[in-house]
């Protein structure tokens, strides 16, 4: 049903500010600068090989800025949603329905890049947030127009998403919707202690959810919680954050086997946030 990690979604209320932090992290520009004028808000869209990554501010009334707005309120700027991708988003709705979950009916979303004109469109299917659990996401089916890439990735640039981190209290429940509903693939399940307890891992498109599992008498809840970025030279890319006036901890080895990782702790908008690089075993 699910095919990919389509996007990620950060609110920001300054989408100029926001932009120059994270083109100056990413090391290279937005792809994509545009509004949408039906929800009331206005985003810019970095591009990798996996996925893609979308700040977003309002501009104007709408659901969108709605959206913005409250997720600024409630959690300040930062990580707000996460968008799965689908190629038949009419199946999708039916076997959510199946499942007695009543999401939004589909919608029709278009966007026009603000620099060259270029249009895409899309159909949305929003979740419901007893299946999400909390969690802001939607379905996506794109139907016209492509995002293009950068031209090229620097060796100091990012150029993949590694994972996303979700934190959950209920890791069982977590399974029976990403994998039973979503039909995303479970790829490993397992209790390391020393790294936080039960840690579930879901892989498509050539990235991870990883899942880290707390268990406690509280309301059942999934919240979005960090990104880790995958970078050619971590050594480099550190040199290069340090010179733009970020603040990022020193390079060492990560605890996965042949990685180097360093976190970023400044101007990634309250998202924690880690830089890793895979060795050549």
């Amino acid at each position: 049903m699910i095919n990919r990690l389509d996007h990620l979604i950060v609110s920001v209320k300054d989408i100029a500010i926001a932009e120059d932090n994270f083109t100056k992290f990413f090391g290279s520009e937005p792809v994509w600068r545009g509004e949408h004028s039906e929800l009331g808000t206005i985003n810019a869209i970095y591009n990798f090989s996996n996925t893609y990554f979308e700040i977003l501010a309002a501009k104007g009334e709408g659901i969108g800025a709605t959206l913005v707005k409250q997720s600024i309120e409630e959690k300040g700027e930062g990580l707000t949603g996460i968008v799965l991708g689908t190629d038949n988003i009419q199946d999708c709705e039916n076997q959510i329905l199946n499942k007695d979950f009543k999401p939004s009916t589909i919608s029709n979303g278009e966007g026009m890049d603000f620099d060259n004109g270029e249009v895409r469109r899309w159909k949305s299917l929003f979740l419901p947030s007893d299946l999400t659990r909390g969690l802001f996401a939607f379905l996506i089916q794109h139907t016209e127009g492509n995002l293009p890439l950068p031209n090229k990735f620097s060796d100091t640039s990012v150029n993949k998403l590694d994972h996303v981190v979700i934190n959950t209290n209920d890791p069982d429940g977590f399974i029976d919707v990403y994998q039973d509903t979503y039909g995303i693939r479970l790829a490993l399940d397992q209790t390391v202690e020393k790294w936080g307890g039960r840690m579930l891992f879901f892989r498509l498109n050539k990235t991870t959810i990883e899942v880290i599992a707390k268990k406690d008498e509280n309301k059942i809840e999934d919240k979005l919680w960090g990104l880790a970025w995958d970078v050619e030279d971590i050594k480099k890319t550190h040199s290069r954050l340090l010179n733009e006036g970020f603040e990022i901890t020193p390079v060492k080895e990560g605890r996965k086997p042949n990685t180097l990782v360093a976190t970023v702790k400044s101007n990634v908008y309250n998202i924690p946030t880690l830089l890793i690089q895979h060795l050549s075993s």
